[in-house]
């Protein structure tokens, strides 16, 4: 299970989840601002990034609740919230 305490150990797991799912990209290349799509997943993908980031650190929630997220710093701040609400 991820460590769900701050911000930056969220942001590695969900780097974790995307380079996993996302075999061509360069953890490197994955920002606070970049979306999933401009990484190159398809619906799909970001499902299972999603998905595995949750599983990781413990969390549940229903997907609909990430419509309105758009980049990484989003899906984070908002895993953040979720893992101390």
């Amino acid at each position: 299970m991820g460590d769900a305490s701050n911000e930056a150990s969220i942001l590695a797991v969900v780097k974790e989840n995307v380079v996993d799912i996302l075999e061509d990209v360069d953890e490197a290349t994955i920002t606070m601002e970049i979306s999933l799509k401009d990484l190159g997943a398809n619906s799909l993908d970001r499902a299972e990034i999603v998905t595995g980031s949750m599983e990781d650190l413990g969390l549940s929630f229903p997907m609909r609740e990430l419509a309105k997220i758009s980049n990484i710093g989003e899906l984070v701040t908002f895993l953040h919230s979720k893992a101390h609400g």
